[in-house]
């Protein structure tokens, strides 16, 4: 099949090669606006000459071609609402840290951190100007533990501050992460500092809000554990925010994590059962075209109750096309109904494309669709009972070749006992989603059995105990797995190409799959090429110090820190990752280090330094030493004072001060991150 022959195949890509763009390009809005108009007037009057031609000139399909991508750029630009002067950002400033009036709207609520219930909130308006654009909400966690509702809206003195960027190498970007949903700063209370005005629903994410609320409410009544209460709503609600970090990683080293995100799997038996179910409305005048609509709707209900996630609303798009085309009697081809469900959704909201669980989602559904059958091909049992598990083992194969190296890119690990969890639990899941979703409707009707809610509750425990099994046996479990961009690009080249020559073997494609390992060999001949630099690393650490020397793919470290915090730590592991480092040795922190010609004295807090031995080109100011700085200066003249995150921030005002009176370069690690020499 040659896929690209489909137009809305083209137009997706062409979409997405615009959003990428703007993205890594930062097009301006209106240079946006006017190439779009114009190539948009252009291909008019092209179509207009040529439209009695059955078979366009390459003229007419170049600049279709270029619309479409500048119009995935200008959609990109128009989504980004700190682009219009209403936005917030153009009414305050970043750089005079004063208290603002603001008032504001929850928009959602999110996993709560160790201190701070967080959320993400609508700014309505900013020292009393009407405004808009999101903003992360972190309110201090207290003894009354009170959380605030969706849609309520407050009023509160708060202070913008830019979502800090990462302190160390290879660290998670927070802020980064915000920025793809247009999240921009971060804002810090109490809740005695916080003033309700309205706590009323009044859009559809606060509706759907409460009808969970309201189902939680009802289940709390059957006695339910909590890890029973966190599963349920992340299986059939969508909503993972009071799931336990324990549970969540069991199921994420046990490779059934997809389980617990409400996606295709769960949306097409939602509308085999609702097909079943209103099959008796065909009956009736224009009862298809009601069953078809009444389908939509619920579908496009259960979507807004699991709350518009990447994934959800993913397959909901993808179903109802389905639902269309059965009502049509038309035969659907699933590349043709992805190609519309993420043409569609990046309409609507182009910065899915970054979305991890989107990425996941679209290439598990192409791997299954395009490797699957070719999986299945390899053995036909005989016994049907047998024959339905290989289908279930070779679709999770097929799945897990798709979504591996993706899913190595983003979580650095591979659990290789995948196929036992699904195995055990996909047969059995469909029953558990219909279960679980006639729990809920009895508990809302308050006619649920105590019974059936205790058998129920034993099947999720059930469940958890054999994901929980497995995600034990660490030995299969492949942790802190180094991969770049381009090697996931090569890797999916293989994929494809492996694929291509096996479906149909024939030179032409066993030569496409040959050059591809070639690519893959590169690609990780260019990694060991760009990771054999030398570096000397200052890390980052409160109250601790930390410091390594990097030699090619080997990390010499040197900490204060203890064995238990030492155990815990994940600064080196991800510099590690980050940086293909594959030894690791350990050492006790030096006085003086020489690196490239370079030297660096540590003076450490009982201050002592030789005044007449050298002149170092860096000093490392740590634990708070009670030196003369002046002195210091005049005595060794360094080249560049640093200090890291075991001094008294008094301390290191003071020195910062002194050297910039004394135009010396100076790095606080707590500010400016690593420092770092290459």
């Amino acid at each position: 099949m040659k896929l690209l022959n489909f137009t809305i195949i083209k137009l997706t890509c062409c979409v997405i090669m615009g959003i990428l763009i703007a993205e890594y390009l930062r097009v301006p809005l209106l240079i946006s606006i006017y190439t779009s108009l114009i190539l948009v007037c252009l291909l008019a009057v092209l179509f207009l000459i040529s439209r009695n031609n059955l078979h366009k000139t390459i003229w007419f399909g170049l600049i279709t071609i270029l619309t479409m991508t500048s119009l995935g750029v200008l959609i990109y630009n128009t989504h980004d609402q700190s682009n219009f002067k209403n936005h917030y950002s153009w009414h305050i400033s970043e750089e005079k840290l004063n208290e603002t009036p603001v008032v504001f709207k929850i928009r959602e609520r999110l996993k709560s951190g160790n201190y701070n219930d967080k959320y993400i909130i609508d700014i309505l308006k900013v020292n009393g100007e009407k405004v808009n654009g999101k903003s992360l909400l972190n309110i201090k966690k207290d003894s009354a533990n009170r959380l605030h509702k969706i849609d309520d809206v407050l009023l509160m003195n708060a202070i913008f501050r830019v979502v800090n960027k990462p302190t160390n190498p290879n660290q998670f970007d927070y802020g980064k992460y915000l920025g793809k949903q247009y999240v921009y700063h971060q804002l810090f209370t109490e809740n005695t500092s916080v003033l309700t005005l309205k706590s009323e629903r009044s859009s559809i994410f606060g509706y759907a809000d409460a009808i969970r609320t309201h189902i939680n409410e009802k289940l709390e009544n059957y006695n339910f554990k909590p890890e029973e209460l966190a599963i349920i709503n992340a299986l059939i609600l969508g909503q993972r925010q009071d799931m336990s970090k324990d549970i969540y990683d069991s199921y994420t080293g046990a490779g059934a994590i997809h389980i617990l995100a409400v996606s295709g799997l769960h949306v097409g038996l939602i509308l085999l059962l609702l097909t079943i179910g209103l099959r008796p409305i065909e009956r009736i005048k224009n009862g298809k075209t009601i069953k078809v609509v009444l389908i939509l709707i619920l579908l496009w209900l259960f979507a807004i109750v699991a709350g518009l996630s990447a994934s959800v609303t993913r397959a909901v798009t993808m179903f109802s096309i389905v639902a269309i085309a059965m009502h049509m009697k038309r035969p659907t081809n699933i590349f043709n109904t992805l190609a519309i469900s993420m043409f569609v959704l990046l309409l609507v909201k182009p910065m899915f494309l970054f979305d991890v669980g989107f990425q996941l989602s679209y290439v598990a559904v192409l791997a299954i669709v395009s490797l699957q059958p070719l999986l299945y091909k390899l053995w036909k049992p005989k016994w049907k009972l047998i024959d339905y598990f290989w289908q279930i083992l070779t679709v999770t194969v097929a799945a897990q070749f798709g979504v591996v190296p993706l899913s190595l890119y983003y979580f650095h690990q591979f659990p290789s006992l995948f196929f036992i969890s699904n195995l055990a639990i996909i047969p059995f899941l469909g029953m558990i989603l219909g279960l679980g979703i006639l729990i809920i409707i009895l508990a809302v009707l308050n006619a649920l059995p105590q019974f059936f809610a205790d058998l129920y509750g034993s099947i999720i425990s059930g469940m958890n105990t054999v994901v929980t099994w497995v995600s034990q046996q660490e030995a299969f479990l492949f942790k802190n797995i180094s991969i770049n961009e381009l090697q996931v690009f090569a890797c999916y080249l293989l994929i494809i190409t492996l694929a291509f020559w096996y479906k149909k073997p024939n030179f032409k494609r066993l030569a496409f799959a040959l050059i591809s390992i070639l690519c893959l060999q590169s690609a990780w001949l260019f990694t060991d090429y760009q990771n054999s630099n030398n570096e000397f690393i200052i890390f980052h650490k409160s109250r601790k110090t930390l410091i390594a020397k990097k030699i090619k793919s080997t990390l010499h470290t040197a900490h204060n820190l203890d064995s238990i915090s030492w155990s815990k730590d994940r600064v080196i592991t991800n510099f590690n990752v980050g940086n293909f480092i594959t030894t690791n040795t350990l050492d006790t922190l030096k006085s003086v280090y020489i690196f490239q010609d370079k030297t660096i004295l540590i003076i450490d807090s009982l201050g002592v330094y030789a005044v007449k031995s050298f002149k170092p080109d860096y000093v490392l100011l740590r634990n708070s030493p009670r030196i003369n700085i002046d002195r210091m200066i005049d005595s060794i003249q360094p080249k560049y004072i640093i200090a890291d995150g075991s001094n008294y921030t008094s301390y290191v005002n003071r020195w910062e001060q002194t050297c910039i009176k004394r135009k010396l370069p100076f790095h606080h690690t707590s500010k400016k991150g690593a420092f770092i020499i290459k």
